[in-house]
């Protein structure tokens, strides 16, 4: 079980739009661009091995550090090199984290100094939603796939608890990166699971761009 004092006060992290990662699921990556490549290497000879994912803010340059101040790290458990130097990765999501600053040096990518404090639960057991009504979330899902032409593996969803289901489609649908901040910043997995409910329906409906409080009205 890892603590958060077992976790270090500076991470690399890697700045991508679009993609999330949450507590106790797993990102697949594909690191190709020569920074992100030192960053892997590095992460790997640290005893943590840990990455932190963190959504762009499009704030830079005397208006702030270009990063949201909320991310989600996680743990390379997987990786594997392809002939010409690639490497397909996992992340297993530990915690969230607070950006307290972005650390200057030589590296070429990107560090932060870092806060876990307020998300002891990431590191804790699964969580539960009590109110939870899967076959509701299930044909709402149904139909937001049908919406966009795809298809999914409905036994693998069958088969998934509640907190990797919600946070597998958290993950994997193709929501706006201000939307996915959101899902990563609900402060329960029901509200995560309400906002995932709120997203869908407010597509389904055709609607596109604005605030999560718009979709909420």
């Amino acid at each position: 079980m890892i603590k958060p004092a077992d976790l270090p006060d500076t991470i690399p992290v890697f700045p991508l739009p679009g993609a999330l990662l949450l507590p106790r699921a797993k990102l697949p990556l594909h690191i190709f661009e020569p920074r992100y490549l030192q960053m892997l290497e590095d992460a790997l000879k640290t005893p943590e091995r840990v990455i932190g994912m963190i959504q762009p803010n499009g704030k830079r340059n005397g208006e702030g550090s270009g990063l949201q101040t909320i991310g989600c790290a996680g743990r390379v458990t997987q990786f594997s090199e392809t002939e010409d130097g690639r490497y397909f990765i996992t992340l297993c999501g530990l915690s969230r984290f607070r950006v307290k600053t972005e650390v200057e040096g030589f590296t070429p990518y990107r560090r932060c100094a870092v806060d876990w404090a307020g998300f002891d639960a990431d590191l804790g057991q699964t969580e539960c939603d009590e109110v939870f009504d899967r076959a509701a979330l299930m044909g709402l899902l149904g139909r937001y796939l049908d919406a966009r032409g795809l298809s999914t593996d409905w036994g693998s969803l069958d088969e998934a608890g509640d907190e990797l289901l919600i946070n597998s489609l958290s993950m994997l649908l193709d929501f706006e990166p201000e939307d996915k901040q959101a899902l990563l910043e609900a402060p329960s997995l029901s509200t995560r699971r309400e906002t995932l409910v709120t997203l869908m329906e407010f597509a389904l409906r055709g609607g596109s761009g604005g605030s999560l409080e718009e979709k909420l009205q």
